[in-house]
Order: structure tokens, then C-alpha cells, then sequence
């Protein structure tokens, strides 16, 4: 065993003796006090636990061995030949050392000296298949936990994924109705304090609420409305905006924010200058554990050359189609139609 070998045979053994050793001692006190009662007290209590504490003293000594010597610096090496052998050669000489144990134990009772040298091989068997069962265990222990780990870092991900994406629909709300307001202070309208009114219930719904995984789908409703109250104010008479609720939104939850990039995308996008009379028609239906939310708005035929300075905001839709695939993956459906005059999205999602 070199010095490598030697330094993580102790790190292990140090870890099993801290970290694990009430879980290993109440476990062989159990196999101890089954054993005892399995093989009876006829010859006297005392006799019967004594020998079954030399079983275990041997049992875990292979087990151990094994645990922290063998699978840690041949199996898991994948030297499976050379594990495999090694397992039987312990199994050979710490079978011996146990019948001579016995051996002396049983010197005035010729007939039990007897049966152990004519059962050897049925003791060795059962100390190898008891290495053999610990080998199990412990690849099996071991996928269990990698499992686990596995399992925390996809979510410790996908949070980390999901508050991003949240992060840069935000603000890009944000920006686009400090935009609506700054135009309507310019003309000094006297709508600019209702504006103002309703931003601040948006932004104290996006800084309190908006954190947790799921919001109230009344207390999105309500947000969407301001949201179009903001864009009647901005957009006046030349668009009909409509928005109709059927069913109750009562007690059922919707992750935060999902719908405001297709509102976003219908006015910043779909609705231009071109137009002289557009609509935006919003449609949510809500049945138990089922929401559909429609969209539809008008567009000009040719969409307008966008700027070359001007970054792009289309980012919104992106970050929904992902976040919808993170937060209700396979519980969603979502259409798209792009006819030459008109722009529909339908999204149902299955509520928890």
C-alpha cells in the first residue's frame, strides 16, 4: 500500500469514525442482537453473544476493508478483475483467523471443534457473499447520492436560470412605460399622475411579488390591466384595446409575469405608424388547473425598417418560451399565427 493508498484509506476511515459512526454502530448492535436471538441462548446467554461478536469483529473487518480500501482503489479504478480477486483472498485469510479463534474458544467441546474444520468452506462462503453484499450496498448508496446531487444542481439551475430571465423582463417593462410616461409629460397631459399611480402598484407588484415562484392569477390580472390602462392612455383613439376574463381566477396560482411579453410585442411591434385604426383583442379563459390566455393584434403589412442603432427588444418572447419550458415543461401549449394583417398568439397552460 503506497503512501497515496495509505493517506486515503485514513481520510476514509477518519470520515466513517466521525461523520457516520452512531449510523454503523446502531447497525451492527441490530445485526448483533438478531444474530443472538436467531441462534438461541441454550448454552447460556454470555456463550451465544460472545460468539456472535466474534462474527461480527471479522464481519466488519472484511466489510470495512472493503468499504475503504478495496472498492475506493480497484473498483472504482474500474480494475475489476483485480478487486474481484483481492475480495476473495481477504475472504480466505480472514476466514482461518476466525475458526481458529473458534477453535480455541470451543477447546473443552471436541464435537463444535470438529463441525468447524469440516465447515470451513461454508463459513468462507458466507464472509465473502457478506464483502459481496457490502459492494452492493455501497454502489448502490453511491448512485443514490449522485442521483440526489444530480437532482439539487438541475434545480439550484434552473432557479438560477428562471431569476435571470425574470431579471431581463423587468426591466424591459419598465423602461417601455417610463417611456409612456416621459411622452405624456412632454404634452403636459393631465393623465401623467394616473400613469404614475398605476406604475407604482406594477413596480410594488414586481419588487414583492414577483420574487416568489407563484403569484395570485387575479393579482396578475390586475397587473395586466394597468398595463393596458397604461397603453390606452398612450396609444388614444386610433387602437381598441379589449381584455375579457372568463371564469374565476379565485385561489389559482400562475408563475409571475408570463403574459407581458406577448402584451409588450403586440404594441411595441405589432402596432406602428402605418396603421390608422389597429386593435388588440385579449382573451383568458380560466377553468380549474387551466388557464388560456389569446392575443391577437393588428400589423401592418410591411413591417417598418427598424432601426440600425436601436437594439432589439424581442428578447421578452425568448425569455418566455424558456421560462415556460423551465417552470411547466410538457404542461403547456403555445401557438403562433402570423397572417399579413394580423399577429395571434393562444398559450394554455396547466395550472399545479
Amino acid at each position: 500500500m503506497d503512501n497515496a493508498y495509505k493517506g486515503n484509506f485514513r481520510d476514509r476511515l477518519f470520515d466513517i469514525l466521525t461523520t457516520r459512526v452512531v449510523y454503523h454502530v446502531l447497525f451492527w448492535l441490530a445485526i448483533l442482537l438478531i444474530l443472538t436471538i436467531v441462534e438461541g441462548t441454550q448454552h447460556g446467554f454470555l456463550f451465544t453473544f460472545s460468539n456472535e461478536l466474534i462474527n461480527l469483529f471479522f464481519y466488519g473487518l472484511i466489510v470495512y476493508f472493503n468499504l475503504l480500501y478495496l472498492i475506493p482503489n480497484y473498483l472504482n479504478q474500474k480494475r475489476f478483475l483485480t478487486y474481484a480477486l483481492l475480495l476473495i483472498l481477504s475472504a480466505i485469510i480472514i476466514t482461518p483467523l476466525k475458526m481458529l479463534v473458534f477453535y480455541f474458544k470451543f477447546s473443552g467441546m471436541p464435537q463444535a471443534q470438529q463441525e468447524i474444520v469440516s465447515n470451513q468452506y461454508a463459513y468462507f462462503l458466507i464472509t465473502f457473499l457478506i464483502a459481496g453484499t457490502s459492494t452492493i450496498f455501497k454502489i448502490v448508496t453511491d448512485w443514490a447520492r449522485q442521483l440526489k446531487n444530480k437532482q439539487e444542481l438541475e434545480t439550484q439551475t434552473m432557479q438560477t436560470e428562471l431569476r435571470f430571465l425574470k431579471s431581463q423582463i423587468n426591466p424591459h417593462f419598465l423602461f417601455n412605460t417610463l417611456n409612456n410616461l416621459y411622452a405624456l409629460t412632454l404634452k403636459k397631459s393631465d393623465e401623467a399622475p394616473e400613469i404614475v399611480i398605476k406604475l407604482s402598484e406594477m413596480m410594488r407588484y414586481m419588487l414583492y411579488e414577483c420574487n416568489e415562484k407563484r403569484v395570485l392569477l387575479s393579482k396578475e390580472i390586475h397587473y395586466i390591466r394597468n398595463y393596458l390602462d397604461l397603453e390606452r392612455i398612450r396609444q388614444g383613439k386610433n387602437v381598441n384595446i379589449t381584455f375579457t376574463v372568463e371564469g374565476s381566477a379565485n385561489n389559482e396560482e400562475i408563475a409571475p409575469l408570463l403574459f407581458i411579453p406577448f402584451l409588450e410585442n403586440a404594441f411595441k411591434h405589432g402596432l406602428s405608424n402605418q396603421i390608422d385604426h389597429g386593435f388588440v383583442d385579449i382573451r383568458m379563459h380560466i377553468e380549474k388547473d387551466m388557464v388560456s390566455f389569446f392575443i391577437e393584434n393588428t400589423k401592418a403589412p410591411v413591417r417598418p425598417q427598424a432601426d440600425p442603432n436601436r437594439k432589439s427588444g424581442g428578447i421578452g418572447l425568448v425569455n418566455v418560451h424558456r421560462r415556460l419550458n423551465l417552470i411547466y415543461p410538457e404542461k403547456y401549449d403555445l401557438r403562433i399565427d402570423n397572417h399579413p394583417n394580423t399577429y395571434a398568439v393562444e398559450l394554455t397552460i396547466e395550472l399545479d
